[in-house]
């Protein structure tokens, strides 16, 4: 692809002028105007890569990177109240979804821990040498830390902080580099001032920082922050010294995509996620089937239609749904007749065979209790690690997962919409909305409870999501099954010149 790639929203409007230092107004920030990088200096950064870590301030691991190539930072770039955070948490939210181990590192939350309470505004002016040399302190603290989390387990760390300088950058990448990791930045523009104002008002506010003071001193105290952080800001640059940096610009959470230099399976599927996100207010309605013929045999799988209670979950669901008055709403449901069924009653209904329930292979059809009594090694085998276990010629709930990936960034793209599934995919897609960290998704996801005739809501918000569970009917049988704790075995373990037994548990 070309070395920059430009993505336009048919909606997207003028494109935002990109401030850089030395192109302010002289009144752009209150005091005197500070010099973070003079003409001489960024004329020896276009020509030559800035190297400014001493190497008695380098970052010493504990333990080396291991397979670098495999590992990433994403640094995110971008003006205070730019929708940054908003950012970094739907991306990680996502990866560790997707079993990609994935950490914030936030600077705020380093600087609140270290200094504790409000800094006032003026903490953050560029010409403030304590406190630069302080936020340059913590922002090594930060990179140390990430650098370590990549030295273990992790595989994507994310910098959240404006990392508005280029000198802050360079240093972050002089230091990755070292380590054979590469930097994949991404800047947040936003050009609608209520949006900001939103921001600050509705998020900012809410900091501990200024849990004691007036919304009016909140909104004067940050505006002028964001002027301190305006007055040293340089974009990123296809045509500076950044020019061989990978980096992706999103101007209004989606309004407009810049892409430079996007190399790999990581960056590129990161790309495609944040492509997908957008802010706006919305709904996400998950549901089960109605009721089939084969959950009340207590059947596995199959492609049975609705028992009568299922048929009038259907009526239920439609009533549901014309009580919550949502404009311009969409239907999805899986490929399963019992879906569809479900849905007979909306409109503008979709099908999609990612949504279909997970394959049992040579068991659809069973019963757990002949599963039980039949292979016992199945049933056992399942017990004890069901999320990766896969049924002889089917599926794992893994499997589910990597196949709902796709329909899930599409989902990130709609706005109104109701999904008409089964128990292992409404479980997978809860688990994402729930934000179960990555090292407990395995033992809970196959576990999370979704009752047959029972609605949830799904609200997005800038720090997560609300869910909210509605019961409709009328009654159904209960298809849930609790985590059992398997029988004790003994088992043989060999080891060089003898062997011994040992008592496993699960």
């Amino acid at each position: 692809m070309p070395d920059s790639k430009r993505v336009n929203d048919h909606a997207a409007g003028t494109r935002q002028k990109q401030r850089r230092v030395g192109d302010e107004d002289s009144d752009a920030a209150a005091g005197p105007a500070p010099v973070v990088l003079t003409a001489a200096a960024a004329a020896a950064a276009a020509t030559k890569p800035m190297k400014i870590i001493p190497d008695e301030e380098k970052v010493n691991l504990t333990g080396s990177i291991s397979d670098p190539a495999r590992k990433l930072v994403v640094g995110m770039v971008g003006l205070p109240a730019r929708g940054k955070s908003y950012l970094a948490r739907k991306l990680a939210y996502y990866l560790n979804w997707m079993e990609i181990k994935t950490a914030i590192f936030n600077h705020g939350d380093y600087r609140r821990k270290r200094l504790g309470g409000r800094q006032p505004a003026e903490f953050f002016r560029p010409d403030n040498e304590e406190g630069m040399k302080l936020r340059y302190d913590m922002a090594k603290e930060a990179l140390t830390d990430l650098l370590e989390f990549l030295a273990g387990s992790g595989r994507i760390g994310i910098l959240d902080a404006t990392n508005s300088s280029l000198l802050r950058r360079s240093m972050i990448q002089d230091e990755c580099s070292r380590h054979g990791v590469t930097v994949f930045w991404v800047e947040s523009v936003c050009t609608q001032e209520d949006c900001i104002d939103d921001t600050i008002t509705q998020i900012k506010a809410k900091l501990p920082e200024y849990s004691d003071m007036r919304i009016d001193q909140i909104r004067a105290d940050f505006v002028q922050r964001i002027a301190f952080y305006e007055s040293a800001y340089t974009p990123l640059d296809a045509h500076g010294p950044e020019a061989d940096v990978p980096f992706m610009r999103i101007t209004d959470i989606g309004k407009d995509i810049e892409l430079h230099k996007v190399a790999g399976a990581l960056q590129h599927r990161i790309i495609r996620f944040l492509m997908s996100i957008h802010p706006r207010k919305r709904s996400i309605y998950l549901t089960r089937h109605g009721e089939s013929l084969y959950n009340k045999s207590k059947r596995l799988g199959g492609d049975s239609g609705l028992s009568q209670a299922g048929i009038r979950y259907s009526v239920a669901l439609k009533a549901f749904m014309q009580r919550e008055n949502v404009p311009d709403l969409k239907v999805w449901t899986s490929s399963m007749q019992r879906t569809i069924q479900t849905a007979a009653l909306f409109e503008n209904v979709t099908s999609f065979k990612a949504l279909d329930e997970l394959n049992a292979g040579q068991f659809e059809g069973s019963t757990y209790e002949e599963i039980k009594e039949k292979h016992p090694l199945v049933n056992e085998s399942r017990s004890l690690n069901k999320y990766y276990y896969r049924y002889p010629r089917g599926e794992s709930y893994k499997d589910v997962v990597e196949r709902l990936e796709p329909l899930l960034v599409e989902l990130e793209r709609e706005e109104n919409l109701l999904v008409v599934s089964h128990q292992a995919v409404a479980r997978c897609l809860l688990s994402y909305f729930n934000t179960i960290p990555h090292d407990k998704l395995p033992k809970e996801l196959p576990y999370l409870e979704v009752p047959l005739h029972t609605v949830l809501k799904v609200t997005p918000t800038t720090q997560g999501c609300t869910i909210e569970k509605f019961v409709l009917g009328p009654d159904a049988v209960n298809t849930h099954q609790p985590q059992s704790r398997p029988p004790r075995y003994w088992m043989l373990v060999p080891v060089p010149m003898y062997s011994f037994w040992l008592e496993a548990y699960h």
